[in-house]
């Protein structure tokens, strides 16, 4: 995977099975493995965050790191503009889990699908501090947001 593109990688995704009876009891998902080197450089930060339905978070960028992102309960879209002023939109979401980098100085946005909160496992190669000033919110103007239903539009 190249440090300084937009990358959108399927997870590996298995079945649990009950040890008794042996009955899928769910699911286990790969986010990452060291030796399968998907992520160039080893998460420095990690955390969960929240988006309400019909919630949109961004859109901004961050200067300093490159940051992966994967939808583990809902359904979430992410917004991610191009270089060359385009668009490119990911779903990822418990049932089809994808890991989204988005390097740094890529602006993006996120947005909850579902008609419940979701949350999304995010993995920075810089840790985050309060005062460290990396972040620069934006607005996409020529972006067509109506194509979702968002809260406050």
């Amino acid at each position: 995977m190249k440090i300084d593109s937009i990358e959108r990688i399927k997870l590996e995704k298995h079945e649990t099975r009950d040890i008794t009876d042996n009955h899928v009891n769910g699911s286990l998902t790969v986010i990452w493995r060291e030796c399968d080197k998907i992520i160039q450089h080893e998460p420095k930060l990690i955390y969960v965050t929240n988006v309400k339905p019909g919630e949109l978070k961004g859109p901004h960028l961050h200067t300093k790191r490159t940051t992966h992102f994967v939808c583990i309960k809902g359904n979430v879209v992410f917004i991610i503009k191009k270089m060359d002023g385009t668009y490119e939109e990911i779903q990822s979401g418990e049932n089809n889990p994808v890991l989204v980098q988005v390097p740094k100085n890529f602006a993006s946005a996120h947005i909850n699908l579902s008609a419940d909160t979701s949350s999304v496992l995010v993995l920075s190669d810089i840790a985050w501090k309060p005062n460290d000033n990396e972040m620069k919110n934006l607005t996409f103007d020529d972006y067509d947001w109506k194509k979702w239903q968002l809260r406050n539009s």
